[in-house]
């Protein structure tokens, strides 16, 4: 994400280092080249040259301390700006009555049925709620159906009448069911609609007059950059929505909407879209996304992913056989399904600081695990719980059944191994400090 503004960012960068002092030559040059970078990314030019002119004001003037470069300093500026510029902080929902009605809209083709099946299982599953999805979308004729498959995946009721085509008569009655039933969020997809198209226009506002919703999500799909912002101004002068949500930002390169958006409307990013799975939904923070433009990483949203997959029982029956050395192929492909979880590979790698660059040029496979999962379905279920049990002869029909070959197999083992003797060492405090013992001393140390 956001691949090609952190190059030009980079170069822009280059201009001061080595440089002992940030000048007001210095400075312009820089702010010339980021500012490039910016319209190149497809932000707004207003929003655009005041960002820079706002960077350009606080750099100037400023002394760098004898343990900072130049770069490093504008770098600091850039990330209090761009979070400033992004809304600062994250804004909740507002789910303080009982039910709270969100209403989404947007484009055709923005992704708000899926985005409505994320936010329900988002609710369900991170907040506690007890939602409900509404299926308001009276025109597209596969929109029902979507909604009820997804609802019927993340396991939250749908209401829908097939013999209405009236959205607001749909959504007043969504709402009287969720009182009935004791949801306490109640989810109104809409139909996807143009900001020309009056007649539309003039329906989804009688929408929000008749349901009186206490959050109006509008659904934008990032990748068509100032567009996107456009067409969020022209729905946020018809319909007042609270927030935006950005689907598609794992495919965005550039960075415009999101950097746009909110200077333009005013109104916050509340959630980003980061993939095709239900989990695949995230709280828009703006200082993270700041960081990782840079190309600082995000550690916290890394650590946040890892501990929604964190199953506490299970995690300390898993610690107990890695104790006995008990830690078999059942226990190592389940530690698979949970990283899968977390969403793109090459994303969540992206996270950790300095690595986003590195493999900036790599192509990381969703379908990496694919090959080690053949394999280890490829075992009988005692040799999946007895890995030593596992002969040559075994390794052959693995191979055979997976679909590898007799060296990837060999290799899965040997990895499998040696990665089994590391979590067995790092176990035992005893071993551990024995090991640290044998350790050269370091500098510090003497």
């Amino acid at each position: 994400m956001f691949e090609n503004l952190q190059d030009k960012l980079d170069r822009a960068f280059k201009v001061l280092k080595g440089q002992g002092s940030i000048t007001e030559i210095n400075v312009a040059e820089t702010m010339k080249e980021i500012r490039k970078a910016l319209l190149d990314a497809d932000v707004n030019y207003k929003t655009a040259k005041a960002f820079t002119d706002d960077v350009k004001e606080k750099a100037l003037g400023q002394n760098v301390l004898t343990s900072i470069s130049p770069g490093q300093l504008l770098t600091k500026i850039m990330n209090d700006e761009l979070t400033a510029l992004m809304g600062g902080s994250a804004t909740e929902l507002n789910l303080s009555t009982n039910p709270s009605v969100i209403l989404i809209a947007g484009l055709n083709g923005a992704g708000k049925t899926t985005f409505s099946g994320k936010l329900a299982n988002f609710l369900k599953n991170q907040k506690g709620k007890n939602p409900l999805l509404v299926a308001g979308d009276v025109y597209r004729p596969a929109a029902i159906d979507q909604l009820q498959v997804l609802g019927q995946q993340i396991g939250v009721p749908v209401f829908a009448n097939l013999e209405s085509k009236d959205p607001i008569g749909i959504a007043q009655q969504g709402i009287a069911e969720a009182k009935k039933n004791g949801n306490n969020v109640v989810i109104v997809d809409t139909a996807g609609r143009l900001a020309i198209d009056e007649e539309m226009m003039s329906e989804i506002s009688a929408v929000k007059t008749n349901t009186n919703p206490h959050e109006i999500l509008f659904v934008v799909d990032a990748m068509t950059g100032q567009d996107a912002v456009n067409t969020a101004k022209a729905f946020n002068d018809r319909l007042d929505f609270t927030g935006v949500v950005l689907t598609k930002l794992d495919g965005d390169t550039r960075g415009g909407a999101a950097l746009s958006i909110k200077s333009v409307v005013n109104k916050p990013i509340k959630f980003v879209g980061t993939g095709e799975k239900m989990e695949a939904l995230d709280v828009f923070y703006p200082d993270r996304m700041a960081s990782r433009i840079l190309g600082m990483g995000d550690v916290v949203s890394l650590v946040e992913r890892a501990q929604q997959q964190f199953d506490e029982k299970a995690a300390a029956e898993l610690q107990k056989k890695i104790r006995k050395n008990k830690f078999d192929f059942n226990d190592f492909i389940g530690q698979i399904q949970q990283i899968k979880k977390m969403g793109n590979m090459k994303d969540l790698m992206g996270m950790i600081p300095g690595v986003g660059k590195a493999i900036k040029e790599v192509d990381i496979d969703d379908n990496a695990f694919k090959p080690v999962e053949a394999i280890i379905h490829s075992m009988t279920p005692f040799e999946r719980e007895n890995p030593d049990v596992i002969s040559q002869s075994r390794r052959m029909r693995i191979a055979n059944g997976s679909g590898t070959n007799i060296q990837e197999v060999n290799k899965l083992i040997k990895q499998f191994e040696d990665m089994r003797k590391a979590m067995k060492q790092f176990s035992n405090p005893a071993a551990m400090a024995k090991m640290m013992k044998g350790m050269p001393k370091t500098p510090f140390g003497q």
